[in-house]
Protein backbone atom coordinates (compact mmCIF):
# COMPACT_ATOMS: atom_id res chain seq x y z
CA UNK A 1 0.00 0.00 0.00
CA UNK A 2 1.30 3.40 -1.16
CA UNK A 3 2.05 6.31 1.50
CA UNK A 4 -1.05 8.11 0.20
CA UNK A 5 -3.53 5.28 0.42
CA UNK A 6 -2.72 4.42 3.89
CA UNK A 7 -3.26 8.77 4.93
CA UNK A 8 -6.86 8.02 3.09
CA UNK A 9 -7.01 5.02 4.84
CA UNK A 10 -6.15 6.23 8.56
CA UNK A 11 -8.31 9.68 7.50
CA UNK A 12 -11.40 8.39 6.32
CA UNK A 13 -11.60 4.33 7.32
CA UNK A 14 -14.45 2.20 5.58
CA UNK A 15 -15.52 0.50 9.01
CA UNK A 16 -15.39 2.54 12.60
CA UNK A 17 -15.91 0.21 15.46
CA UNK A 18 -16.32 2.44 19.17
CA UNK A 19 -16.48 0.81 22.81
CA UNK A 20 -18.78 -2.27 21.06
CA UNK A 21 -20.24 -4.28 23.81
CA UNK A 22 -22.64 -7.51 23.17
CA UNK A 23 -23.68 -8.78 26.54
CA UNK A 24 -26.21 -11.34 27.07
CA UNK A 25 -28.46 -12.40 29.85
CA UNK A 26 -28.45 -15.46 31.90
CA UNK A 27 -31.67 -16.12 32.85
CA UNK A 28 -32.66 -18.69 36.19
CA UNK A 29 -35.84 -19.62 38.05
CA UNK A 30 -39.19 -20.37 36.71
CA UNK A 31 -39.83 -16.82 35.51
CA UNK A 32 -36.28 -16.06 33.78
CA UNK A 33 -34.73 -13.78 36.47
CA UNK A 34 -31.97 -12.25 34.78
CA UNK A 35 -28.99 -13.34 37.29
CA UNK A 36 -25.96 -11.87 35.24
CA UNK A 37 -24.29 -11.17 31.55
CA UNK A 38 -22.16 -12.78 29.27
CA UNK A 39 -19.78 -10.24 28.38
CA UNK A 40 -19.26 -11.72 25.06
CA UNK A 41 -17.75 -8.44 23.67
CA UNK A 42 -16.63 -5.83 26.22
CA UNK A 43 -15.61 -2.42 24.90
CA UNK A 44 -13.77 -3.02 21.48
CA UNK A 45 -13.06 -0.62 18.97
CA UNK A 46 -10.66 -0.47 15.66
CA UNK A 47 -10.75 1.09 12.42
CA UNK A 48 -10.77 -0.62 8.70
CA UNK A 49 -9.46 0.88 5.26
CA UNK A 50 -11.16 0.12 2.03
CA UNK A 51 -9.42 -2.81 0.52
CA UNK A 52 -7.66 -3.88 3.62
CA UNK A 53 -7.90 -6.86 6.11
CA UNK A 54 -7.70 -6.99 9.87
CA UNK A 55 -6.98 -10.08 11.40
CA UNK A 56 -8.86 -11.04 14.63
CA UNK A 57 -7.65 -13.83 16.66
CA UNK A 58 -7.76 -14.95 19.47
CA UNK A 59 -8.80 -18.36 21.59
CA UNK A 60 -11.97 -20.06 21.23
CA UNK A 61 -14.72 -18.35 23.22
CA UNK A 62 -13.18 -14.83 23.17
CA UNK A 63 -15.84 -12.90 21.34
CA UNK A 64 -14.47 -12.86 17.47
CA UNK A 65 -17.58 -14.43 16.20
CA UNK A 66 -19.73 -12.31 18.60
CA UNK A 67 -18.07 -8.90 17.67
CA UNK A 68 -18.60 -9.71 13.89
CA UNK A 69 -22.05 -10.73 13.45
CA UNK A 70 -22.64 -7.74 16.06
CA UNK A 71 -21.04 -5.38 13.77
CA UNK A 72 -23.87 -6.65 10.52
CA UNK A 73 -26.68 -6.16 13.21
CA UNK A 74 -27.40 -10.26 13.13
CA UNK A 75 -26.92 -9.79 16.97
CA UNK A 76 -28.07 -6.96 18.79
CA UNK A 77 -25.59 -4.94 20.74
CA UNK A 78 -25.72 -3.92 24.39
CA UNK A 79 -23.83 -0.39 23.90
CA UNK A 80 -21.06 1.40 21.20
CA UNK A 81 -21.31 2.41 17.87
CA UNK A 82 -20.55 1.03 14.28
CA UNK A 83 -20.24 3.35 11.42
CA UNK A 84 -19.53 1.76 8.00
CA UNK A 85 -18.96 4.46 4.94
CA UNK A 86 -19.93 7.11 7.38
CA UNK A 87 -23.20 5.61 8.57
CA UNK A 88 -24.29 4.83 11.97
CA UNK A 89 -25.35 1.14 11.48
CA UNK A 90 -27.24 0.79 14.87
CA UNK A 91 -28.99 3.79 13.77
CA UNK A 92 -30.68 2.66 10.20
CA UNK A 93 -33.69 2.06 10.20
CA UNK A 94 -35.16 -1.77 8.49
CA UNK A 95 -35.39 -0.45 5.07
CA UNK A 96 -31.29 1.53 5.11
CA UNK A 97 -29.86 -1.69 6.83
CA UNK A 98 -31.57 -3.59 3.79
CA UNK A 99 -29.85 -1.65 1.52
CA UNK A 100 -26.77 -1.31 3.69
CA UNK A 101 -26.50 -5.16 3.67
CA UNK A 102 -25.66 -5.28 -0.12
CA UNK A 103 -22.53 -3.74 0.57
CA UNK A 104 -21.51 -6.00 3.84
CA UNK A 105 -21.53 -9.43 3.55
CA UNK A 106 -20.10 -12.66 5.68
CA UNK A 107 -18.80 -15.63 4.87
CA UNK A 108 -19.61 -18.94 7.63
CA UNK A 109 -17.42 -20.93 9.17
CA UNK A 110 -18.80 -24.47 8.55
CA UNK A 111 -19.18 -24.95 4.77
CA UNK A 112 -21.62 -27.62 5.55
CA UNK A 113 -23.86 -26.26 7.91
CA UNK A 114 -24.43 -22.68 6.14
CA UNK A 115 -25.67 -24.18 3.02
CA UNK A 116 -29.25 -25.13 2.51
CA UNK A 117 -29.51 -29.02 1.40
CA UNK A 118 -32.70 -28.27 -0.15
CA UNK A 119 -31.72 -26.17 -2.65
CA UNK A 120 -29.52 -26.38 -5.76
CA UNK A 121 -26.57 -24.26 -6.15
CA UNK A 122 -27.85 -22.03 -8.51
CA UNK A 123 -30.29 -21.40 -6.24
CA UNK A 124 -28.39 -20.84 -3.33
CA UNK A 125 -25.63 -18.14 -5.39
CA UNK A 126 -28.87 -16.69 -7.07
CA UNK A 127 -30.67 -16.17 -3.86
CA UNK A 128 -29.62 -12.61 -2.83
CA UNK A 129 -29.99 -11.31 -6.25
CA UNK A 130 -33.53 -12.62 -6.41
CA UNK A 131 -33.94 -11.18 -2.55
CA UNK A 132 -32.83 -7.90 -3.38
CA UNK A 133 -34.45 -7.14 -6.91
CA UNK A 134 -31.15 -7.55 -8.58
CA UNK A 135 -31.23 -10.01 -11.79
CA UNK A 136 -33.98 -12.09 -13.19
CA UNK A 137 -34.68 -14.84 -15.85
CA UNK A 138 -31.63 -15.46 -17.94
CA UNK A 139 -29.66 -12.53 -16.60
CA UNK A 140 -30.01 -14.43 -13.22
CA UNK A 141 -28.79 -17.33 -14.56
CA UNK A 142 -25.85 -15.79 -16.53
CA UNK A 143 -25.05 -13.86 -13.06
CA UNK A 144 -24.62 -17.02 -11.24
CA UNK A 145 -22.78 -18.70 -13.88
CA UNK A 146 -19.98 -16.30 -13.45
CA UNK A 147 -20.08 -15.88 -9.43
CA UNK A 148 -19.49 -19.64 -9.75
CA UNK A 149 -16.37 -19.49 -12.65
CA UNK A 150 -15.08 -16.33 -10.30
CA UNK A 151 -14.89 -18.66 -7.36
CA UNK A 152 -13.19 -21.72 -9.74
CA UNK A 153 -16.29 -23.96 -9.77
CA UNK A 154 -17.96 -24.84 -13.26
CA UNK A 155 -20.91 -23.26 -14.28
CA UNK A 156 -22.76 -26.90 -15.07
CA UNK A 157 -22.75 -27.49 -11.15
CA UNK A 158 -25.64 -24.91 -11.26
CA UNK A 159 -28.03 -27.80 -10.56
CA UNK A 160 -26.31 -30.09 -8.31
CA UNK A 161 -26.97 -30.19 -4.25
CA UNK A 162 -24.49 -29.56 -1.66
CA UNK A 163 -24.56 -32.94 -0.49
CA UNK A 164 -22.59 -33.40 -3.63
CA UNK A 165 -19.53 -31.51 -3.10
CA UNK A 166 -16.29 -31.68 -0.62
CA UNK A 167 -15.62 -29.04 1.88
CA UNK A 168 -13.74 -26.74 -0.11
CA UNK A 169 -15.58 -26.81 -3.02
CA UNK A 170 -18.76 -25.94 -0.50
CA UNK A 171 -16.89 -22.87 0.94
CA UNK A 172 -16.19 -21.76 -2.38
CA UNK A 173 -19.87 -21.68 -2.89
CA UNK A 174 -20.58 -19.70 0.31
CA UNK A 175 -17.76 -17.15 -0.73
CA UNK A 176 -19.51 -17.20 -4.31
CA UNK A 177 -23.09 -16.29 -2.34
CA UNK A 178 -20.95 -13.61 -0.32
CA UNK A 179 -19.96 -11.66 -3.74
CA UNK A 180 -23.19 -11.82 -5.33
CA UNK A 181 -24.35 -8.58 -4.84
CA UNK A 182 -21.09 -7.13 -5.28
CA UNK A 183 -20.29 -6.08 -1.38
CA UNK A 184 -17.62 -3.86 -0.67
CA UNK A 185 -16.63 -5.32 3.13
CA UNK A 186 -16.81 -9.05 3.91
CA UNK A 187 -16.71 -10.56 7.28
CA UNK A 188 -14.43 -13.85 6.95
CA UNK A 189 -15.16 -15.82 9.76
CA UNK A 190 -12.61 -18.67 10.38
CA UNK A 191 -13.39 -19.50 6.37
CA UNK A 192 -10.93 -22.21 6.66
CA UNK A 193 -10.75 -23.35 10.04
CA UNK A 194 -13.08 -26.58 9.10
CA UNK A 195 -11.04 -27.70 5.90
CA UNK A 196 -8.08 -29.60 5.11
CA UNK A 197 -4.72 -27.57 5.57
CA UNK A 198 -3.86 -28.01 1.45
CA UNK A 199 -7.57 -27.08 1.01
CA UNK A 200 -7.08 -23.91 3.48
CA UNK A 201 -4.32 -22.73 1.34
CA UNK A 202 -6.34 -22.51 -2.02
CA UNK A 203 -9.05 -20.36 -0.17
CA UNK A 204 -6.94 -18.00 1.43
CA UNK A 205 -5.11 -17.71 -2.24
CA UNK A 206 -8.95 -16.98 -3.96
CA UNK A 207 -9.61 -14.89 -1.13
CA UNK A 208 -6.65 -12.65 -1.63
CA UNK A 209 -7.26 -12.72 -5.65
CA UNK A 210 -10.84 -11.74 -4.96
CA UNK A 211 -9.45 -8.62 -2.73
CA UNK A 212 -7.23 -7.78 -5.60
CA UNK A 213 -9.82 -7.90 -8.57
CA UNK A 214 -12.83 -6.44 -6.36
CA UNK A 215 -10.85 -3.96 -3.95
CA UNK A 216 -12.53 -5.88 -1.04
CA UNK A 217 -11.96 -5.26 3.06
CA UNK A 218 -12.07 -8.19 4.81
CA UNK A 219 -12.69 -8.63 8.59
CA UNK A 220 -10.78 -11.88 9.00
CA UNK A 221 -11.45 -14.12 12.13
CA UNK A 222 -9.31 -16.96 13.20
CA UNK A 223 -8.00 -18.65 16.14
CA UNK A 224 -5.10 -19.71 13.81
CA UNK A 225 -1.92 -16.82 13.95
CA UNK A 226 -0.18 -18.81 10.82
CA UNK A 227 -3.39 -19.05 9.13
CA UNK A 228 -3.77 -15.34 9.75
CA UNK A 229 -0.40 -14.05 8.66
CA UNK A 230 -0.81 -14.86 4.99
CA UNK A 231 -3.53 -12.57 4.49
CA UNK A 232 -3.88 -10.03 7.17
CA UNK A 233 -2.55 -6.13 6.65
CA UNK A 234 -3.03 -5.76 10.64
CA UNK A 235 -3.83 -7.66 13.45
CA UNK A 236 -6.11 -7.06 16.98
CA UNK A 237 -5.37 -10.07 19.29
CA UNK A 238 -9.00 -10.50 21.57
CA UNK A 239 -9.01 -11.94 25.64
CA UNK A 240 -12.29 -12.17 27.02
CA UNK A 241 -14.13 -10.12 24.82
CA UNK A 242 -11.25 -7.20 24.68
CA UNK A 243 -8.77 -6.16 22.51
CA UNK A 244 -5.58 -6.29 23.97
CA UNK A 245 -2.69 -5.74 21.26
CA UNK A 246 -3.45 -4.31 17.68
CA UNK A 247 -0.70 -3.35 15.17
CA UNK A 248 0.46 -3.51 11.43
CA UNK A 249 1.35 -8.00 10.68
CA UNK A 250 4.45 -7.42 9.97
CA UNK A 251 5.35 -5.42 13.29
CA UNK A 252 2.80 -7.96 15.45
CA UNK A 253 4.38 -11.64 14.02
CA UNK A 254 8.34 -10.29 14.71
CA UNK A 255 7.53 -7.85 17.89
CA UNK A 256 4.69 -8.87 19.97
CA UNK A 257 4.18 -6.94 23.05
CA UNK A 258 1.18 -8.37 25.17
CA UNK A 259 1.98 -11.35 27.21
CA UNK A 260 -0.68 -12.99 25.72
CA UNK A 261 0.12 -12.55 22.07
CA UNK A 262 3.36 -13.83 22.97
CA UNK A 263 1.72 -17.15 24.38
CA UNK A 264 -0.33 -17.32 21.23
CA UNK A 265 2.82 -17.01 19.05
CA UNK A 266 5.41 -19.59 20.54
CA UNK A 267 2.40 -22.07 20.42
CA UNK A 268 2.72 -21.62 16.31
CA UNK A 269 4.41 -24.52 14.85
CA UNK A 270 7.94 -24.18 13.52
CA UNK A 271 9.23 -24.56 9.76
CA UNK A 272 12.36 -25.37 11.40
CA UNK A 273 11.96 -27.66 14.30
CA UNK A 274 15.51 -27.50 15.37
CA UNK A 275 15.49 -23.48 15.63
CA UNK A 276 15.13 -22.26 19.22
CA UNK A 277 11.87 -20.85 20.82
CA UNK A 278 11.00 -20.05 24.17
CA UNK A 279 7.94 -22.10 24.93
CA UNK A 280 5.84 -19.60 26.54
CA UNK A 281 2.70 -21.42 28.51
CA UNK A 282 -0.34 -19.37 30.05
CA UNK A 283 -1.14 -20.67 33.92
CA UNK A 284 -5.14 -22.01 34.33
CA UNK A 285 -7.85 -22.32 32.28
CA UNK A 286 -9.52 -19.21 30.60
CA UNK A 287 -12.30 -17.70 32.95
CA UNK A 288 -15.80 -17.31 32.46
CA UNK A 289 -17.33 -14.26 30.22
CA UNK A 290 -20.27 -14.30 33.36
CA UNK A 291 -17.66 -13.43 35.98
CA UNK A 292 -14.25 -12.25 34.51
CA UNK A 293 -11.87 -11.40 36.90
CA UNK A 294 -10.73 -7.57 38.38
CA UNK A 295 -8.67 -5.41 36.60
CA UNK A 296 -6.55 -6.99 33.29
CA UNK A 297 -8.69 -9.91 31.99
CA UNK A 298 -5.70 -11.85 31.52
CA UNK A 299 -3.52 -11.17 34.76
CA UNK A 300 -4.68 -14.95 36.57
CA UNK A 301 -2.68 -16.41 33.53
CA UNK A 302 0.27 -14.17 33.32
CA UNK A 303 3.95 -14.70 33.62
CA UNK A 304 4.55 -11.42 34.20
CA UNK A 305 1.71 -9.98 36.22
CA UNK A 306 1.71 -7.51 38.74
CA UNK A 307 0.15 -6.45 41.54
CA UNK A 308 -1.77 -2.89 39.76
CA UNK A 309 -2.91 -5.49 36.45
CA UNK A 310 -4.52 -7.17 39.77
CA UNK A 311 -7.47 -3.79 40.35
CA UNK A 312 -7.15 -1.84 37.12
CA UNK A 313 -7.64 -3.07 33.99
CA UNK A 314 -5.10 -1.26 31.68
CA UNK A 315 -5.96 0.53 28.55
CA UNK A 316 -5.58 0.12 24.78
CA UNK A 317 -2.55 2.94 24.29
CA UNK A 318 0.18 3.19 21.52
CA UNK A 319 3.74 1.13 22.46
CA UNK A 320 6.32 3.75 23.43
CA UNK A 321 8.88 3.21 20.24
CA UNK A 322 5.51 2.43 17.71
CA UNK A 323 2.66 4.81 18.22
CA UNK A 324 0.97 2.97 15.40
CA UNK A 325 1.17 -0.47 17.58
CA UNK A 326 -1.16 -0.94 20.76
CA UNK A 327 -1.28 -2.80 23.41
CA UNK A 328 -3.12 -3.06 26.61
CA UNK A 329 -0.61 -3.49 29.50
CA UNK A 330 1.24 -2.35 31.96
CA UNK A 331 4.36 -3.29 31.25
CA UNK A 332 5.09 -0.72 28.36
CA UNK A 333 3.35 2.52 30.38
Amino acid sequence: MTQNRQAQTDRDPMLRVRDLKTHFPVRRGLFGRTVGYVRAVDGVSFTLGAGRTLGLVGESGCGKTTTGRTILRLIPATTGEVRFEGRDVFALPVSEMRRLRQDMQIIFQDPYGSLNPRMTVGGIVGEPLRVHNRARGRDLADRVAELLRRVGLSPDCRNRYPHEFSGGQRQRIGVARALALAPKFIICDEPVSALDVSIQAQILNLLERLQEELGLAYLFIAHDLAVVSHIADEVAVMYLGRIVEQAESTTLYANPLHPYTKCLMSAIPRSHPAAPRERIAPRGEVPSATNPPPGCPFHPRCPWAMDQCRHEAPALRPAPDDPHHLVACYLYE
